[in-house]
């Protein structure tokens, strides 16, 4: 997994590429955690080029979108087809903030 972030429109957008599972878990959570302790932005989650996602990137997810709740930050989630899909298999949709596209996102958070 490779990622990378910058500010839009007011929030830190997160973009990551390739795999998001047990192995990459953790390069994904200390990526996040330097930026997130770092400023108080809201978040945005590109994953529209993860290729893969298993269940310890979802609750790597979960885990970040908690985190955001507890400090009144706000967390988005933008992803593929096939992300989507693993995210509405298990019922996590709403919970994760699931747009459909970057610029949706931006602009509900801008809102």
């Amino acid at each position: 997994m490779r990622g990378g972030f910058e500010r839009k429109k007011g929030c830190l957008v997160f973009y990551f590429t390739g795999q998001l599972d047990a192995y990459s878990e953790k390069q994904f959570r200390d990526f996040l955690d330097d930026a997130f302790s770092s400023n108080k932005l809201p978040i945005v989650l590109d994953l529209t080029k993860i290729d893969f996602i298993d269940s310890s990137g979802l609750g790597a997810m979960v885990h970040y979108a908690k985190k955001c709740k507890k400090s009144k930050r706000s967390f988005v989630v933008v992803g593929n087809a096939r992300v989507l899909q693993t995210i509405k298999l298990v019922r996590l949709e709403e919970f994760l903030h699931v747009m459909p596209d970057l610029n949706t996102a931006l602009s509900q958070l801008a809102a």
